[in-house]
């Protein structure tokens, strides 16, 4: 492996290891240490990661409208890699994972009984309309913000500027000379450790609903030995879509998945409680807009229940974080050949358009189910836990036999893509990867030996310590993250004003 890039590679995977050997040795003590960690993190730095992701949305639309949005990615004769539809359809995919089929009606339970903010009833029509509301802080313009930032410097960086292929790219733009070496590995060392261990935490959250979907339809029971086999078709099937090829299978999966996308939130409107998902989503989209200012910025009513946001928003936003440096160089590579006003279209307003839809069918569908049964959702949330609550949800619907199975199926392919795309990264920034190469030269070894270790590590804290420890350890990789898409940001802000750097790409502007 004399191409590989030793820092980067073996300095993550080991702590990853001994994260997991720890938890395996003290279990209790691992997760106190994780929490406590967590926890110092949330109160210290709370107040920063809120402005920082405010200033992120700002810069989007800066840039959106500023002279650099007619640039194109790669210069003028830069040839799209994929069509808009598969453009959209691998952002997509990679950037929601699991995560929108695993909270969309446990998520909205959890606020409606509840709510931040002292005048909100639990349980009543405010309580709902805040529950919508979180939904869209959560899902849709702020976290989707983080990644066009960071996706969109490392797109000019890597195709305009010639930069490695190294989050240390768009930063030697910032301070108008190249990193050295050792700093720019030990960047990308943190990147990694902070996408690795939130991925560890997706695959768990995946494999839990996988096999609570498959004990629910099968007489096998949810256990190791369940959990083993989820994880195993998992890893296969991401090996087999990562090695057949650069974005072969990563194209086909996102096409199928977003098709099922599409065709689920479609099933839930028309079946579901309709009337009241147009007047809710409505009135929730209407107050999202009015209060997205106060909330971002948590000042006013926003600001009346800190251990709410604590433990939502900010936890939230630092687990995107955690996965926001290396999940935007795998973005930023595939854009090119479009302007940079697409690529904040595509990466920025259409993911987050489809996640308000998404959020308010299932957000409205979950809580008028709860509520016309008896608090059937809580019940089920309460005794054993979010992952159940899918399943019992969609147990009200008409061909609810057909229907579990294909969210099993959706859930399934949902992560495989994800892990496809985000192996890719992986692989390419554990290597000596130059701008003008088309492939890297050891991706499918080192793609083998990352699915292998997440499988493996994610199985383990799933099935005998739980995954409570390496989903806040994710977001303890959320603060490093921060201040590298801080860094990312500036870099871009100066790409976007600097009449200097601007004259360079004068003859990459799409006319």
């Amino acid at each position: 492996m004399k191409n590989t890039r030793p820092i980067v590679l073996f300095l993550p995977m080991a702590i990853f290891i001994l994260a997991a050997v720890a938890s395996l040795i003290d279990v209790q003590g691992f997760l106190a240490f994780a929490k406590s960690l967590n926890n110092w993190i949330l109160d210290n730095f709370g107040t920063l990661i809120y402005l920082a992701v405010f200033g992120f949305v700002l810069t989007c639309f800066a840039v959106l409208f500023s002279p650099i949005g007619k640039v194109k990615i790669g210069g003028h004769d830069a040839e799209p890699i994929l069509t808009r539809w598969q453009w959209f359809s691998i952002t997509l995919c990679t950037t929601i994972a699991i995560g929108i089929l695993f909270w969309a009606m446990a998520e909205p339970i959890y606020h409606l009984y509840q709510p931040g903010g002292r005048d909100i009833l639990p349980g009543s029509p405010g309580a709902s309309q805040f529950s919508l509301v979180s939904l869209f802080m959560h899902w849709s313009l702020s976290p989707y913000a983080i990644y066009t930032v960071a996706g969109l410097a490392f797109a000019l960086s890597f195709h305009n500027f010639g930069k490695p292929f190294s989050v240390s790219g768009p930063l030697s733009i910032l301070f108008g000379r190249d990193l050295p070496k050792l700093v720019s590995s030990l960047l990308d060392a943190a990147i990694l450790l902070a996408l690795v261990l939130g991925m560890a935490g997706s695959l768990g959250a995946g494999m839990l609903l996988l096999s609570g979907g498959v004990a629910n339809l099968t007489p096998l029971s949810s256990g190791p030995f369940l959990l083993a086999l989820v994880a195993g078709a998992i890893g296969i099937v991401v090996l087999i879509s990562s090695i057949s090829g650069l974005l072969k299978g990563i194209r086909f999966l996102s096409g199928i998945n977003t098709v099922f996308f599409f065709a689920f939130v479609a099933f839930i409107f028309i079946f579901g409680p309709t009337q009241k998902i147009l007047l809710q989503g409505g009135g929730a989209f209407l107050d999202y807009t009015a209060s997205f200012i106060p909330r971002s910025l948590f000042i006013g009513e926003a600001a009346s229940d800190k251990e709410w946001a604590r433990d939502w928003t900010i936890f939230y936003y630092a687990n995107w974080l955690a996965w926001a440096p290396v999940t935007a160089m795998f973005l930023g590579r595939i854009a090119v050949g479009y302007t940079v006003r697409a690529f904040v279209l595509v990466n920025l307003f259409l993911p987050a358009l489809f996640s308000i839809i998404w959020m308010s069918v299932f957000g409205v569908f979950a809580m008028e189910t709860d509520m016309a049964n008896e608090g059937i959702l809580k019940q089920a949330l309460d005794i054993t836990g979010p992952e159940s609550v899918t399943f019992v949800a969609l147990e009200a619907l008409p061909f609810s036999q057909l229907v579990i199975p294909l969210l099993l199926l959706l859930s399934f392919v949902s992560y495989v893509t994800a892990a496809d795309s985000n192996t890719t990264a992986i692989s390419d920034i554990c290597q000596k990867l130059e701008s003008g190469e088309k492939s890297a030269i050891l991706s499918r070894n080192l793609k083998i030996i990352w699915i292998g270790l997440l499988a493996f590590m994610a199985w383990v804290m799933v099935a005998f310590s739980g995954i409570d420890g390496v989903r806040m350890l994710s977001n303890v990789g959320g603060l490093p993250a921060l201040f590298i898409v801080i860094g990312l940001q500036l870099a871009l802000l100066r790409m976007a004003f600097s009449s200097k750097i601007l004259r360079s790409l004068q003859n990459k502007i799409l006319k």
